[in-house]
């Protein structure tokens, strides 16, 4: 049917186009084509005169001998017949000339024609293959804008943050300029009120020294007056040797009281116990915090003894009142932290295959967007939209510390191994390492690129970012000691329990192991159906790194085994829409994934 209607369109276009050369070519050679018609039938209508006069000729009578006049008249008009003849011949030959003239003519239009129509089919065909120029220039001019309206808005972009930033380095010179005169000013009231005191203390030193110097000599004048033993002959000596040294120095109190025994020197304090020589790494912690470290802080858990692939959903529960972006086990297992959009941290306990609502860290305003626990478990880390990171202790839900100085919303914050630093990274293209002794930021390092997620060793900090690159950075150095590129931008970061390979997740919807020895991409892990479903999407390692999870935007989760490379499970119809993290516990044991809906689900083998 369709070749048919092909078929059919081609000969009415074919018609059209006739009709239209028709009417074109026809209004020029009308009047042609009328005038020859006229001498054609002019032509035709001396003919029949002409076979006419012949019949009249043979069928007129002939004319008597004797009669003279009408042979004379006969001999006229046979005359006149003949003179008409020779003009109508003559006519007729002019005639037959003006026809094939008109013929030629008509030939030579006709080819005018096809020459007319060759050039018009030529012209035809340019004016298609310009039209298609047109249409390919003005493709590459709508690309061409769009690319100088994005480098604009970039530009523009750049131009804002140089600009925010001069202002914030204005406001911070001119604070660092209060605070320089505001130093100096105290620097000297100090320095004279110190100068008045040690004059005070000066005088008072130089009245007691008069006033003990009078007791003394009366001292003398009376013991001068009765003998005295030995004894306290020793200790009159010690009081006058006392008395010149404090005497001379003034530096002796005037509340000092004199002793007639041998003084002893203080006992040194014993040095500090174990507790001392654990330093606060967060700064001033609560009096009970050190009192038993065993309720205050979970127990690290090395690399589990099995790992248990998941197969059922054990609790499927509400997590938070919106879109829940970051899910993290606690070292020891424990316990469940959950951020969402709502602002909050929920922390959960897991106990028999069910998450039991523990508490919730507030103080942050705006949504979550990462997660992390220290080593110990004591502490948790969140990083927010806020442009933020803030630090809650785990045992009193209290908010520690606030970090503040990214211009953009923090996509990533994680804890060195030492426990004692933190890195962030932001929307704003820039890195952080934190120092929470002194609650400073120690260094600020340009990406170049929106900052997606982070992992950490102890000198190296490995960061994911929008422009598909995973950038190695020297804590020392503040250098990228490398890059490597991916196909898509990068969405999440995951470390073995080893620190040898690094798991990369990139919105191609691929998983890549990094061997971080080689720096080279050693296994891909893809699926059918598996999409990434957000710019923030977190991936996870199994304990022993022997296994590989992470969830599809269809809302199903995806576990791969890293020795075949092959997907182990699927489990679907569980979540109700795109899955943003999922987490894997230290013990082996649980998985927990949460999605853009407010739902949650702890997973296991159970």
């Amino acid at each position: 049917m369709a070749e048919r209607r092909v078929e059919c369109q081609w000969k009415r276009d074919v018609c059209e186009q006739l009709k239209v050369r028709d009417r074109v070519q026809r209004h020029a050679f009308e009047e042609i084509i009328h005038q020859y018609t006229r001498l054609l039938e002019k032509s035709d209508l001396q003919t029949v005169l002409s076979e006419r006069y012949q019949t009249d000729k043979y069928e007129s009578p002939r004319p008597h001998d004797g009669a003279g006049s009408d042979s004379s008249r006969s001999d006229a008009l046979q005359q006149e017949m003949a003179q008409m003849r020779i003009r109508h011949q003559e006519e007729l030959t002019e005639l037959h000339k003006k026809r094939g003239e008109l013929a030629q003519n008509v030939i030579d239009l006709n080819n005018q024609i096809q020459q007319k129509d060759k050039e018009i089919q030529s012209n035809e065909a340019k004016m298609l293959e310009h039209q298609q120029q047109i249409s390919t220039l003005e493709g590459d001019c709508r690309e061409l804008r769009n690319t100088l309206q994005e480098l604009e808005r970039a530009n523009q972009t750049l131009k804002d943050e140089y600009d925010a930033l001069q202002i914030t380095f204005s406001a911070l010179e001119e604070k660092l300029r209060k605070t320089t005169d505001d130093n100096q000013e105290l620097v000297s009231r100090w320095m004279a009120e110190k100068a008045q005191e040690a004059n005070k203390l000066n005088a008072e030193n130089e009245k007691d020294t008069r006033r003990r110097q009078a007791k003394l000599q009366k001292d003398l004048a009376d013991a001068a007056k009765e003998p005295l033993p030995i004894e306290s002959v020793t200790d009159i000596e010690v009081l006058a040797e006392d008395s010149s040294k404090g005497g001379g120095g003034g530096e002796t109190s005037p509340h000092r009281t004199l002793s007639r025994t041998p003084s002893k020197k203080p006992s040194q304090a014993p040095p500090g116990g174990l507790l001392d020589s654990i330093s606060n790494i967060f700064g001033r912690r609560h009096a009970n915090s050190l009192t038993s470290p065993s309720e205050n802080m979970e127990t690290p858990a090395g690399a589990c003894a099995e790992v248990r692939v998941p197969t059922t959903a054990l609790h499927v529960f509400d997590a938070h009142d919106g879109e829940v972006n970051a899910v993290k086990f606690s070292p020891g297992s424990r316990l469940l932290a959950t951020g969402g959009m709502d602002r909050r941290v929920k922390l959960w306990e897991v106990v028999a295959g069910r998450c039991e609502a523990k508490g919730a860290l507030t103080g942050s305003n705006a949504g979550i967007t990462s997660i992390d626990f220290d080593s110990a478990g004591s502490y948790l880390l969140a990083a927010s939209n806020d442009f933020a990171s803030r630090i809650w202790t785990v045992d009193d839900y209290r908010l520690r510390h606030t970090l503040t100085g990214h211009s953009g919303k923090v996509l990533a914050a994680r804890f060195l191994l030492d426990n004692a630093r933190i890195v962030s990274g932001s929307y704003d293209r820039t890195l952080k390492l934190w120092d929470l002794k002194s609650k400073v930021c120690m260094k600020t390092v340009f990406a170049g690129s929106s900052c997606n997620d982070i992992v950490c060793t102890e000198q190296c900090v490995m960061s994911g970012h929008f422009d598909k690159r995973v950038r190695f950075w020297d804590i020392r150095s503040e250098s990228i000691v490398q890059e490597l590129e991916l196909m898509g931008r990068v969405t999440s970061l995951d470390l073995n329990h080893d620190r040898t390979e690094l798991l990369t997740c990139s919105r191609d919807d691929l998983l890549k192991i990094i061997d971080l020895r080689t720096a080279a991409v050693r296994q891909t892990f893809s699926a059918q159906g598996f999409k990434c479903g957000a710019d923030w999407t977190r991936v996870t390692f199994s304990p022993d790194g022997s296994y590989v999870a992470a969830g599809s935007a269809d809302g199903a989760l995806y576990v791969w085994n890293v020795l075949t490379g092959k997907v182990d499970r699927t489990l679907d119809r569980n979540h109700n829409s795109a899955i943003n993290a999922v987490s894997w516990s230290p013990s082996g044991v649980y998985v927990a994934s949460v999605e853009k809906g407010s739902r949650a689900i702890l997973w296991s083998d159970m």
